[in-house]
């Protein structure tokens, strides 16, 4: 029997897996000496039988090593976040000028668009920036700005893209222990040393149940702290967009809003929520203490000024800063009530359809969960010429669920872990 089947079984009986053995598979398979197929069994049996905590740290420090890692030392101390994805999610723009304003650094490597949830990459860009930077390049922006947002680098964790691929692939991604170590093994390759993860919950999140999201976000935690990293998470809602704005051109013209005119908003207290924990554990003050800081930033105008300075940093114009006027279509209520429920995930995915057209720049969605309505009243925006948003009309329609009873808004957090 090969050593690759003796895993296997080992795993399929329940068992354990020593250092050894972890190590075997993570390197055998991002080195192609391990066939898909074989690779294939193993992660199903891990599926089945999951892992303990030890294990997936160990699987977590393997496919750690399997790339170069960055090190971010030279710049001191730098702040990461992290979050699992979601509609109208932009708190990476608005938490780090926000940080970068009270003097602390953060490196943010972030990616694309995935599927219905918007990528923070794609909506840095629409300013103009270049997010395309080698790390020097990057480092030199961070010492001078104290932020810069960057694409992800393709040398880092290898082992997790190719894991990452098969399990999409192969229906082998719901798995605690295989989330955990792909979400951490990038966060530790990325250089920071204080992290707060945000994991989401919700009909618009990757996870559904709110005790699973807990879980994940405790064993993330733990995994980062077996690193001898500064950590807590968050478990956040995701029930409905986090924001007002979906679609890259409306989510960051809300972004500098937001910093303009310190709303209280879900995004912008999420975002300062986040921002706290960071200071807190960055300065060793209390989150009481850190939370006044962070209101400052954003009250005091410093926060907005950082984003126009991290945006000029990185070779963006401030043109999105101009006041403008955008034409719209409205999607008014055809009945009288209270909103019971917004289609999240089904939003994302069609502001992601329409945003392709030329000239179609995505929507604000008006209402959030609890809020009160009346016949006539506007409940959507969908700002694009208007044949394209007549095409789309009724499917916006749809996403808002009305009914006469009233309903308690949703919270924001559920649970701070750390």
């Amino acid at each position: 029997m090969k050593e690759i089947e003796k895993i296997t079984e080992k795993k399929r009986k329940g068992k354990k897996l020593n250092r050894a053995e972890i190590e075997f598979f993570v390197n055998g398979y991002t080195s192609g000496a391990l066939s898909d197929e074989e690779m294939t069994e193993l992660l199903k049996a891990i599926c089945e039988k999951g892992m303990t905590e030890k294990e997936t740290v160990t699987l977590t420090t393997a496919m750690l090593n399997s790339g170069n890692k960055i090190d971010l030392s030279d710049l001191g101390v730098c702040l990461d976040k992290h979050s699992s994805g979601g509609v109208s999610d932009s708190t990476t723009l608005i938490l780090a000028p926000i940080l970068a304003s009270l003097g602390l650094k953060i490196v943010k490597m972030s990616g694309r668009s995935l599927g219905f949830t918007g990528g923070t990459i794609d909506k840095f860009e629409t300013f103009g920036t270049n997010t395309s930077l080698s790390l020097d390049e990057a480092k030199e922006i961070a010492q001078k700005v104290g932020a810069v947002i960057l694409c992800q680098t393709e040398n880092l964790v290898p082992a997790d893209k190719k894991l990452y691929a098969l399990r999409d692939r192969t229906g082998t991604v719901a798995s605690m222990p295989l989330i955990a170590s792909s979400i951490v093994s990038k966060k530790l390759a990325s250089g920071a040393k204080i992290i707060v993860l945000d994991v989401k919950y919700g009909e618009g999140a990757f996870m559904n149940n709110l005790i699973e999201a807990k879980n994940l976000a405790s064993l993330m935690v733990k995994v980062l702290k077996k690193h001898k990293i500064l950590a807590c998470a968050v478990v956040s809602d995701m029930n409905q967009p986090l924001g007002y704005n979906i679609g890259n051109f409306m989510e960051v013209k809300e972004v500098i809003e937001e910093l303009k005119h310190n709303t209280d908003s879900r995004l912008l207290t999420l975002s300062k929520t986040i921002a706290s924990l960071l200071v807190s554990m960055k300065e060793g003050i209390s989150l009481n203490a850190a939370s006044k800081k962070v209101e400052f930033a954003v009250s005091d105008g410093l926060a907005y000024e950082k984003l126009k300075e991290m945006v000029i940093a990185q070779g963006g114009n401030l043109d999105m800063f101009k006041e403008e006027k955008l034409s719209f279509v409205s999607v008014p209520c055809e009945e009288s009530g209270f909103v019971k429920s917004i289609k999240t995930k089904e939003l994302g995915e069609l502001t992601h359809e329409i945003a392709r057209i030329k000239g179609c720049k995505g929507i604000k969605v008006l209402l959030k969960v609890g809020d009160r309505i009346r016949l006539g009243e506007e409940m959507i925006r969908i700002y694009a010429p208007k044949k394209y948003a007549d095409m789309f009309y009724e499917k916006f329609k749809n996403t808002i669920v009305i009914c006469k009873e009233k309903v308690q808004p949703l919270p924001l957090i559920y649970d701070i872990l750390d």
